[in-house]
């Protein structure tokens, strides 16, 4: 079993082997090693039974030098503490590596959600904000949505919080309905965010002007970047969820799949294709191949029968430490999560941006804005890869722990 904040800190020790050039102060380095806070928090549900079932959630704060802590918050039965640390950890960097003024946070509840009704959803929800209450604020940490939570999870968590505190702007909480406060863009962001990465960087990596895609994860993230490729003239070939997937080697067509997978609640058997195991669907030649779901799905039992030519991480994640070294080996770049799926928490933060200020921005304008981020994000990892002389994902962390450092150098002489 892969524990994901080892694998975090696998990542963060090889960075700090390769670039003595650097010189990262050792004592910077293990302050990244620890979050701030991790806090474990029991939360009592009445159930619709009149029972009382005990629920356990999670908030970890990494580090918050460049701003107040970011992170979603997951529901899902297999959440635990050492996967929300890693999460955490992982977008203290993507924040920096955005540049944007966050730090990084992460949180969750181990439940399967669709295990309860919605009252008792809504009443779990508000539990975990009266919970920690006093850790969270516009200043202070801002929860977002991640893994099978939503718009309609953060409204009834803004409104729990306002009950409990008077704050009014609904800065505390990103990824709401747009009638709460919400940014337009938000629901795209991660997957269009990764195409924008893709897009700046695909000639760098030798992929051709039209790629043959495969996506691994076929949720919110996974169904928009297939949307968003297909519609900028790429072809994509498969795409998988929790329980298989399905091929077509001249290309699906997205929004027939998109109805066909409303009305039947699934991907196999979609007319024209060809069903494929999450395992085959991972070994497909093509040019560009996305994970979209989880953590640790290619490892070094499988990294060696990937056929494609590059990898784009829309996952947080999806890769261990060991095949890591198995794909560079193997001369397949790898765009790293920390700047692939960096969409998200960017436009999140036009959210906590347009709500202080009391604004509403167009999608345009944050798509545009969205735009000029990652397309200067992604020429500086690339740079900071090639001054190492090292891979994307390691040049990555070399930016975002330049700019965490430099910010806390700041705080020691003030």
């Amino acid at each position: 079993m892969h524990n994901p904040f080892e694998n975090a800190m696998a990542q963060l020790d090889k960075v700090a082997q390769i670039n003595k050039a650097k010189n990262f102060n050792p004592e910077f380095i293990e302050r990244m090693r620890h979050t701030d806070r991790d806090i474990r928090i029991s939360i009592p549900v009445k159930m619709d039974d009149g029972s009382l079932k005990i629920f356990e959630g999670y908030r970890v704060e990494h580090n918050d030098a460049r701003g107040p802590y970011k992170g979603g918050i997951r529901y899902h039965a297999d959440t635990e503490i050492n996967e929300v640390k890693a999460l955490a950890f992982w977008m203290t960097l993507k924040c920096a590596v955005a540049g944007i003024p966050m730090g990084g946070g992460k949180g969750g509840i181990t439940v399967n959600p669709s295990d309860l009704s919605k009252g008792e959803l809504e009443r779990l929800s508000r539990g975990w904000v009266q919970k920690l209450v006093n850790n969270l604020g516009p200043t202070k940490d801002v929860p977002a949505p991640d893994v099978n939570t939503t718009p309609e999870i953060m409204a009834w968590m803004v409104d729990e919080y306002e009950k409990l505190t008077g704050e009014k702007s609904g800065a505390t909480f990103t990824g709401k309905p747009l009638d709460r406060g919400g940014s337009e863009g938000r629901g795209a962001a991660t997957g269009l965010g990764g195409f924008y990465v893709f897009d700046a960087l695909r000639e760098k990596i030798g992929l051709p002007e039209k790629c043959k895609v495969v996506i691994q994860g076929f949720g919110n993230v996974g169904s928009n970047a297939a949307e968003i490729f297909e519609a900028h003239g790429h072809t994509v070939i498969a795409v998988s969820g929790s329980k298989g997937g399905i091929y077509n080697e001249n290309g699906l067509d997205i929004k027939q799949l998109l109805e066909y997978k409303k009305s039947s609640g699934k991907l196999e058997d979609f007319p024209g294709s060809k069903n494929v195991t999450n395992e085959e669907l991972l070994a497909t030649p093509c040019d560009l191949l996305v994970p979209a779901a989880f953590e640790n799905v290619i490892t070094d039992v499988n990294a060696d029968k990937l056929q494609a030519k590059a990898i784009l991480e829309l996952a947080n994640g999806p890769i261990t430490p060991e095949a890591d070294e198995i794909l560079f080996k193997k001369n397949i770049p790898v765009i790293p999560d920390i700047l692939a799926n960096s969409g998200g928490v960017t436009v999140s933060y036009f959210e906590w941006d347009q709500n202080l200020k009391g604004e509403h921005w167009s999608e345009v304008d944050v798509n545009a804005k969205l735009k000029v981020i990652l397309d200067d994000s992604s020429k500086k990892v690339f740079d900071s890869s090639l001054a190492s002389s090292t891979d994307l994902r390691r040049g990555a962390f070399i930016l975002a722990l330049e700019r965490i450092e430099e910010k806390i150098k700041m705080e020691t002489f003030t």
